[in-house]
């Protein structure tokens, strides 16, 4: 599956402000099922970019605006082609236990610091305690949407697990923070994927559409009679594994080691608005 992204943020403020430093991870991500052609980032004000990749591989843009200005615009685009997941392998619980799996799973086997703590979790993990780990990560796909709901503004960025217990509700970014806390739990380890999602018509028509960044999980699945682990990705927000549809950025521990954009400025001038606009075009020829 082939696809043109176009990614585009615009900032405006109260008044002058100046010396802003930005971050951004935005990038689609290069690896064996995904190839990323001409993609380039380009700021008004003018600025003179830096790209490295984070601790976790996410590629990073960073930029400085020195003078006052009081809009900031960034447009990313470029093509990524992606290839279908083969289907997840059928280890069992016993080799995740093993050093190799621990030590390939590392931190993303660590809990959380805000998981509950006060029994609400026991019963989605009885729901999803499976024969296997695929069995488990396919059951979460099931259960987070069918306890919860997905609602816009029903949450917002800072918001905890205890919040989306609570309310019943949430998006993308709390699904999957609860998902890493249940495949933690069983012993899987669980990474926070940031990446675009492109979600065309139900009527199955256009193949250009605007979409938001979004989440899904990926849990380090062993392999059976010998076969590697292999990370394998999940979505709960809509129910299914992920597939040549999901566009990955990158991964961290939670959605603060992936947001798309982290910044600050000198100035008196306040936030006066702010608009982030992805469009992802599937070509089909």
């Amino acid at each position: 599956m082939r696809y043109l992204l176009r990614y585009h943020a615009e900032y405006r403020y109260s008044g002058p402000v100046f010396d802003q430093h930005n971050v951004l991870r935005v990038t689609p991500a290069t690896t064996p099922l995904q190839r990323v052609r001409g993609f380039r980032v380009v700021v008004e004000p003018s600025a003179r970019t830096r790209t490295y990749s984070d601790y976790f591989g996410t590629e990073v843009v960073e930029f400085n605006v020195p003078g006052e200005h009081e809009r900031l615009a960034i447009t990313a685009e470029g093509e990524v082609v992606n290839e279908e997941p083969s289907a997840p392998p059928h280890g069992d619980w016993e080799l995740t236990k093993a050093d190799a799996y621990t030590d390939r799973g590392g931190e993303f086997l660590l809990r959380a610091d805000d998981e509950p703590r006060n029994g609400g979790l026991a019963e989605l993990r009885d729901a999803i305690a499976t024969d296997t780990p695929r069995q488990t990560l396919e059951a979460l796909c099931r259960v987070i949407p069918d306890r919860f709901e997905y609602k816009p503004g029903a949450t917002f960025v800072g918001s905890t697990v205890d919040d989306l217990l609570e309310g019943g509700a949430g998006v993308c970014q709390d699904f999957v923070h609860l998902s890493l806390i249940l495949l933690r739990d069983a012993g899987l380890a669980a990474r926070y994927v940031s990446g675009y999602l492109f979600a065309g018509p139900e009527n199955g028509g256009g193949n250009s559409v605007e979409v938001n960044t979004h989440a899904w999980v990926e849990a380090l699945v062993p392999g059976a009679d010998g076969e590697e682990a292999i990370w394998v990705g999940a979505d709960p927000t809509n129910r299914t594994l992920a597939g040549d549809e999901h566009v990955k950025i990158g991964h961290g521990r939670h959605y603060g080691d992936v947001a798309p954009i982290r910044g600050v400025y000198r100035g008196a001038g306040g936030a006066a608005g702010h608009a982030v606009n992805v469009r992802m075009t599937r070509v089909t020829s």
